[in-house]
């Protein structure tokens, strides 16, 4: 059921400089999902009556992820006022003027934040009738973090900015997670108040939390324990951080659920993959996307697959697929390259040193090693020879080739489309096919072998090769 007194803001409006990157910090990826889409699914979770989001920097690019992420969102622009103040301050006035309830504001850049997390603080919030309350941690290292300074019976008395904060504050390590409830109709009361005096001359939403008690208003805290939950993304070092510990969690619940793991530390997953019971995962893995495997399947190991579809019993090692689909019992790699359109069918083989683009190879067949198959249909229970090349771009357009069931064609074949090999058809080694073959033909191209004899006495005297050969001749 939806939370009628429960309003989301989101403050999305940072410039992200610190991560010295073209794309906007919140669009960085972790676990397959950008930095704000996590944030999003969170606020979806919690189920509210409204999500407000505030954007700035790079605003169209932003907007685009939360409409499809969250497209009941209320977007908000920030101003040339700056400052998280502000920012709340914009987002509270595009809510319902008939709003009452909580408000609870999140950051964009924190994307491991859980539902029941949140869930807790307004817990607390409500049954303590609090005019706000915030998250809490301690950190053996407070640098750069907003300190919470507490009155001597232990009550939250203010937030002071790690660049205001005087030489006792900084000593405090217990920080302002940035995460905050609050009661509506206190934080529209306090909002008109805060100024830009101080060391960042912006509006802090922290401020909120002192003026709130100086009008003698209570402010809860619940401290979090796990620290990383409530980091925020602010350097791409964090993200590498935030985006392994996501992964560990990702790959535990695997785990869990029935699925081997052999080596945690080298193997990625991302949020969207569906993984059944008694998978196998071999070192160097990445499943990246809404890549699927199914019972029993082998992966890897140095295999990445994105979008890819493995059914029960395959295995894939040392291979690269996207966008394919690998039947059941079927045989991938080493070495193979899947490219977008691929279907190889039960009990299929795609080799060592193949690649495939817009393939679909029939049940049983196998395409074992050295090849291009491309632009290709390929019947049940053939086999392609080794060195088999699709000709299928002239320059200007791609053709189709047809490979029927039962065909057997030799080594260094050069499929030249369009063609079409017809039912049980064979074709001798090193033949270029350019026309279609009959069923059941054997496809061949005729060239006499000549043999020039005493060629290398005459033409490479005194070498070894040709020592060799009058040895062999006497």
């Amino acid at each position: 059921m939806a939370d009628n007194t429960l309003a989301i803001v989101v403050l999305a409006a940072g410039q992200g400089t610190r991560m010295k990157s073209a794309t906007p910090k919140l669009l960085h990826k972790l676990a397959g999902a950008t930095v704000v889409s996590h944030v999003l699914a969170t606020a979806r979770e919690l189920d509210a009556a409204h999500v407000v989001a505030v954007v700035r920097h790079e605003r169209d690019r932003l907007v685009e992820v939360i409409e499809i992420d969250l497209p009941t969102a209320i977007i908000v622009d920030q101003d040339d006022v700056p400052g998280t103040g502000r920012a709340v301050e914009l987002a509270v006035a595009a809510l319902p003027a008939n709003f009452v309830g909580d408000v609870l504001v999140v950051n964009g850049d924190v994307p491991l934040l859980d539902s029941e997390t949140l869930g807790g603080l307004i817990a607390q919030h409500r049954a303590a009738s609090a005019a706000a309350s915030m998250l809490t941690t301690t950190l053996e290292d407070a640098t750069g973090y907003g300190r919470v300074i507490r009155s001597s019976t232990g009550a939250v008395d203010r937030i002071v900015e790690h660049k205001d904060a005087s030489a006792d504050e900084l000593a405090v390590r217990e920080i302002n997670a940035g995460i905050y409830v609050f009661s509506t109709t206190e934080l529209r009361a306090q909002l008109p108040k805060l100024d830009q005096n101080n060391a960042q001359g912006e509006k802090y939403i922290t401020d909120v939390i002192g003026l709130l008690r100086a009008d003698g208003k209570s402010v809860e805290a619940l401290e979090v324990t796990h620290t990383w939950k409530v980091e925020g993304i602010n350097d791409r070092a964090q993200l590498a951080a935030a985006a392994a510990q996501l992964n560990a969690m990702i790959i535990r619940g695997w785990q869990l659920a029935g699925v081997t793991v052999i080596d945690p530390q080298s193997t990625w997953i991302d949020l969207q993959v569906q993984l059944s019971h008694d998978v196998e995962i071999r070192p160097g893995v990445q499943l990246l996307g809404a890549t699927v495997v199914e019972t029993g399947a082998v992966i890897g190991p140095d295999t990445t697959l994105l979008d890819t579809e493995v059914g029960a019993g395959a295995t894939v090692k040392r291979t690269d697929a996207t966008l394919s689909v690998i039947g059941a019992g079927a045989s991938v790699g080493p070495f193979s390259y899947l490219r977008p359109g691929t279907y190889l069918e039960a009990d299929g083989k795609i080799g060592t040193f193949v690649e495939t683009k817009n393939a679909r190879i029939g049940v049983g067949s196998k395409v074992p090693h050295l090849s291009y198959i491309g632009d290709t249909t390929i019947g049940e229970h053939s086999n392609i020879g080794a060195g088999t090349i699709v000709a299928n771009y002239d320059g200007v357009n791609k053709y189709k080739t047809v490979v029927g069931s039962h065909v057997r064609t030799g080594s260094h074949n050069v499929f030249v489309a369009p063609v079409e090999i017809g039912d049980g058809a064979y074709s001798g080694a090193g033949t270029v096919i350019r026309k279609d073959v009959p069923a059941g033909a054997l496809a061949i191209n005729v060239a006499p072998q000549r043999n020039m004899d005493g060629w290398v006495k005459a033409n490479r005297p005194g070498t070894a090769a040709a020592e060799a050969a009058e040895k062999s001749n006497s």
